[in-house]
Parts: C-alpha cells; sequence; structure tokens
C-alpha cells in the first residue's frame, strides 16, 4: 500500500469524531440561507494552520492545484472544483470568499483560533438552497465534501503529505474511501435532525445523497 493511503487508512476511523458538525439558517441579502459548519483543532499552530490554507502551493498539496491572484479582491480557482473572489483575508484569523460552482455562488468563512500549539479551524459554509432542493439531499451535499477536505488538511498538517484526495481515485472507491463517506453522511444526517428536521425526511436525504457519492442509481420513492 503507497505510503499516503496507508496514513489515511489510519486516519479514517479517527477522522469522523474529530471533527463537530452542525446545521443552521440565517438571512443573507434578505433571502433565507443554509448554514453548515465544521470545526477541528490540530496539534499545529495557528501560523501553520493559516499557511496550509492560504498558501497556493500547500492548497495544492492537500486539497487540488489551485491559481488566481491571492490578494483581497483576486480571484481563484481550485482545479475541478469551485472558484470564486477573496472577500476577506485578515491573517492568521479569518478567510472569507464566494464559493462559485456549477452556476451558484455561495459563501465560505474559515476562522482561526489558537496558539503555538494547537489551532481550531472552523469553516463555514453558507449558501441559498431551496426547500425542494434541501430536502432532496439535505447537508450531506456540501458536507462529506467538507469533511474529505478536513481529512486532506489533517493528514497534510500531521504527516506534510503532498497527498492529493482530489487525484485519489483509489482512496475514494476504496473499502476505507466508502466507509468514511458513509461515516460522514451518517453524521450529517444526525446533525439535520439536531437542526430540526424530521427524522424520516433526514434519513431519506441522506441516502440520496450518498447514493449520488457512490454512484448508485436511485430507484423510485415509495
Amino acid at each position: 500500500m503507497d505510503t499516503n493511503l496507508h496514513k489515511l487508512h489510519e486516519m479514517t476511523d479517527g477522522q469522523i469524531p474529530a471533527v463537530t458538525r452542525s446545521v443552521g439558517s440565517r438571512e443573507v441579502g434578505g433571502e433565507d440561507a443554509r448554514v453548515v459548519t465544521l470545526t477541528q483543532t490540530y496539534p499545529s499552530s495557528q501560523a501553520e494552520v493559516w499557511n496550509a490554507i492560504t498558501s497556493q502551493d500547500r492548497i495544492s498539496r492537500w486539497l487540488a492545484p489551485v491559481s488566481g491572484d491571492f490578494t483581497l479582491g483576486g480571484r481563484y480557482q481550485i482545479e475541478g472544483n469551485a472558484g470564486g473572489e477573496i472577500l476577506e483575508c485578515a491573517e492568521p484569523t479569518t478567510l472569507h470568499v464566494t464559493w462559485e460552482y456549477g452556476g451558484d455562488v455561495s459563501w465560505v468563512t474559515a476562522t482561526l483560533n489558537g496558539n503555538d500549539q494547537q489551532t481550531t479551524l472552523e469553516v463555514e459554509h453558507v449558501s441559498h438552497v431551496g426547500d425542494e432542493d434541501w430536502k432532496m439531499f439535505g447537508p450531506s451535499a456540501v458536507g462529506i465534501g467538507w469533511d474529505m477536505m478536513f481529512l486532506g488538511l489533517a493528514l497534510h498538517l500531521g504527516s506534510g503529505s503532498s497527498l492529493n484526495l482530489g487525484e485519489s481515485a483509489a482512496w475514494s472507491v476504496s473499502a476505507d474511501g466508502i466507509r468514511f463517506m458513509t461515516r460522514s453522511n451518517d453524521e450529517w444526517r444526525d446533525a439535520n435532525i439536531a437542526a430540526g428536521e424530521s427524522e424520516a425526511d433526514a434519513t431519506a436525504a441522506a441516502k440520496r445523497c450518498l447514493d449520488a457519492y457512490l454512484g448508485v442509481e436511485a430507484g423510485p420513492d415509495v
């Protein structure tokens, strides 16, 4: 087994409980918006975590190749993923960007709080999602992807790994990858229920979302 994939294998189960997840809502631009939030504490200095999430070279090592103008008001593009504008960059505490993908625009804020020994990273993803789409897939639609990014960052910070999860197709279809996505999906289902969604609707949405991630053909609703 590749060294990086072996490290992922070792981290797969421990990473899920290391992250706190929540689901909420707020008004943005006069419209209701959905909010998903992830929080994790890393055994790394605040300066190190800030560099890992704002440096073009570092992001390319743990997420995917990224290009653009990494200055306030500049635009970035993650290869095969989202792009957007850098709205706020207050080193070493706050990064606020638009998250533009598939014609939709949402907003992501990363907030860091730490010291020389450890750092808590909170990522908040705010988006205008219609009730129909939310009921169809729930928070897992973005939550599973963010969990995978948090896993990649944890691996990078812990080992300096240059494993790119976006290129690691072998992991995503492995037993480890499927188990990770399944457990992430379960956690987002529970967060959805905690936020007030009915257990039946949250469970059905989570199943549809996980099937989509795993490429399982959906059957008729009953």
